[in-house]
């Protein structure tokens, strides 16, 4: 990446250039630390081969020994010091002790292999996380560092993103990546979105449009005025996200680290009390019981089980970031799949939350077209979404739209305006009351609509000036369910969720038909933020974990109130991305399903492979003391169990 791009990110979590020159510093690394264990290998190999003939020399195979427990612990014996200076006992010392030791009563082909094995294994552990990490490090390489941009006259010159500002138009030529997030302005095309959401199939896109960085444009040109800059981009957040994850612990890693800190000082003295109990108290040989407890050491040594929970967590989130599901480190990854209730939100969550004009009932002779044209002239004042609805309804059939004066919007009620010397109103059912103007077939034809799971607008005649004022129609007002959503709540049952509970601020009656539409347990309607957050309170103490997934501000505060919060990355508000511990970035419910069923494969890999870790170490404890294990058995065992840890973590992967 260009310096300026670099610069451009500098503060907000997604890169540096400091950054850029550790992860070259650190690749560096590697290969010095793959070269070292090769030739730790090499001589070790080489004296363990020379031990099996009997032409060899004893000098020999105790040179190529020790040459290979040189090289060896150039890899260990720095972080054994730095462990000391910070008088902290780890697994570096453990090693480092049974080393010496093995050096001190000649086993000195036992001490090389703990040094090559110890070493590789360390080389293992680090590749694998690695590996689970360079999947989604390669997000950093979607967003091409420039961009065309149109200049003053009218031509398009190409610059670095990081000088585009919000509202400067850039052109994306067919096959290119879309370098910022923005709206397209002019020309048609299909963009592929599976870098970012993880859709399988290019969408269509026209003018009106939103694109994002990191995709990739199809076969026409787009002209894209651009919206955010990138360290504000969908990718950039993406990227934040997924450094925040690394940076957290799971609880079960936390425990596991806490576990280790005081596994390592008890295995210290219980070797210490093998070493010196039973040659002083039961005349035991001092060389078997030095051996014994060299061996105890080894084995002891908790690699397998300290990489068994970070390797599985890394394999998880990054296996569920490439089907569009950002979880926000291992502490998500967990409670997800313990996960017993999911509240959801209705509009832009289980709804599309574009509301649209299906139903036009006149309630006094006047023609559809009219109604429209009365209620358009007063909603052309308003941004609501329902008024929106009715002035793109009304365009869309032509109809014309009159001019009005002295439009007032009356909160929690709806708006009026004078048109040709009458005043007339749009609102709720309560604006009707308000007037005395609500009637019985009025109160039949709102139920009916409700029950249909859509929003009433009533269109009225205000009383004024002698004139007694009337309803004149009503609006029926439907906002799509999702696809998905059905199926969605199924598989979200079937993966051992017991409740999914349905928290909106619109009217009961439509909650419910649309909680019976796609099989919701329980819906509770005419809810305001707080509200939500204490009905979250209150399935806390029933459930335990809860989630609450949503798309808007208004949901953010039961989001930060639930154990888990989810948000819909592509139609959801930046609050409610930033409250959330998880991203469903193409807004694909199913997804929901999906991360539940990884967090409970992520749980069962930890649990196992810590099982099987502790399985193996108390095993060859009982061997050690018993004298019936080697210090090659010990360091073999230990370096086994570790691999396949580490191999079956990388399963999630799949």
């Amino acid at each position: 990446m260009t310096d300026a791009k670099e610069t451009g990110l500098r503060g907000q979590g997604a890169c540096c250039a400091d950054e850029t020159h550790e992860e070259e510093s650190k690749g560096l690394f590697v290969s010095k630390q793959g070269l070292l264990i090769l030739f730790a290998g090499i001589f070790f190999g080489t004296g363990l081969v020379l031990s099996w003939t009997s032409v060899s020399e004893g000098w020999l195979i105790k040179i190529l020994c020790l040459l290979a427990i040189a090289v060896g612990s150039i890899l260990i014996l720095p972080k054994a010091v730095r462990a000391l200076r910070n008088l902290s006992l780890d697994m570096n010392i453990l090693m480092s002790v049974a080393t010496l030791g093995a050096v001190g009563i000649g086993e000195y082909l036992e001490a090389a292999a703990v040094v090559f094995l110890f070493s590789l294994a360390e080389w293992l552990e680090h590749f694998s996380l690695e590996r689970a990490r360079r999947s989604i490090q390669a997000l950093m390489k979607l967003v091409p560092e420039t961009a065309l941009l149109q200049t003053s006259n009218g031509d398009f010159s190409e610059i670095s993103i990081s000088d585009i500002q919000v509202g400067h138009l850039i052109r994306v030529r067919s096959g290119a990546r879309i370098p910022l997030d923005g709206n397209i302005e002019k020309g048609k095309s299909t963009v592929n979105q599976a870098p970012i959401t993880g859709e399988s199939l290019p969408v269509e896109k026209s003018e009106g449009d939103q694109v994002l960085a990191g995709t990739i444009n199809g076969e026409g040109s787009l002209d894209v005025k651009v919206t955010k800059l990138y360290q504000d981009t969908k990718i950039a957040q993406i990227i934040r996200l997924i450094e925040d994850a690394q940076k957290q612990k799971a609880p079960t890693q936390r425990f596991v680290d806490l576990f280790a800190r005081y596994y390592t000082p008890i295995v210290f003295t219980f070797a210490l009390g093998v070493l010196m109990f039973p040659p002083l108290f039961l005349n035991g040989d001092w060389s078997v019981w030095v051996y014994r407890s060299l061996v105890l050491l080894v084995i002891a040594c908790p690699c397998a089980l300290v990489i068994a929970t970070p390797v599985s967590i890394v394999s998880g989130l990054t296996a569920m970031a490439r089907k569009g599901v950002l979880i926000k480190g291992g502490a998500g990854l967990e409670s997800i799949g313990k996960l017993k209730a999911l509240a959801v939100d209705k509009t832009g969550t289980i709804t599309e939350g574009l509301p649209r004009i299906l139903q036009i009932h006149s309630l006094n002779g006047t023609g559809g077209n009219d109604l429209l044209a009365i209620a358009a002239s007063i909603d052309q004042h308003s941004t609501h979404p329902l008024a929106v609805s009715v002035v793109t309804e009304a365009k869309k059939r032509g109809v014309h739209i009159k001019s009005s004066v002295d439009y007032r919007s009356i909160s929690g009620r709806g708006a009026e305006a004078v048109i040709e010397d009458h005043t007339y109103f749009v609102g709720n059912h309560k604006y009707a009351h308000d007037y005395a103007i609500c009637s019985k077939e009025l109160e039949r034809k709102l139920e009916s609509i409700e029950d249909q799971a859509q929003s009433v607008v009533v269109v009225g005649h205000r009383p004024h000036h002698g004139c007694p004022g009337e309803v004149i129609g009503v609006f029926g007002l439907g906002d799509s369910v999702r696809s998905d959503a059905k199926e969605a709540i199924q598989r979200l049952h079937l993966a051992g969720i017991e409740s999914v509970i349905m928290l909106s601020g619109d009217n009961q009656r439509t909650v419910n038909a649309i909680s019976r539409q796609v099989g919701i347990d329980e819906a509770y309607g005419d809810l305001l933020p707080n509200d939500k957050v204490l009905k979250i309170k209150e399935f806390k103490t029933r459930y335990s974990p809860v989630a609450m997934i949503g798309d808007g501000v208004n949901d953010a505060p039961a989001m930060a109130t639930a154990d888990l919060g989810i948000a819909m990355g592509a139609s959801g508000t930046d609050t409610a991305i930033e409250t959330s511990d998880i991203t469903l970035m193409q807004d694909r419910l199913t997804g929901i399903a999906d991360a539940v069923l990884m967090g409970k494969r992520t749980l069962r890999m930890i649990w196992f492979n810590t099982g099987f870790a502790l399985a193996t170490k108390l095993l060859f404890l009982f061997l050690s003391v018993a004298g019936l294990s080697s210090l090659w058995m010990a360091i073999a065992a230990d370096t086994g169990a570790t691999l396949l840890v580490i191999v079956n973590a990388l399963r999630l992967l799949r």
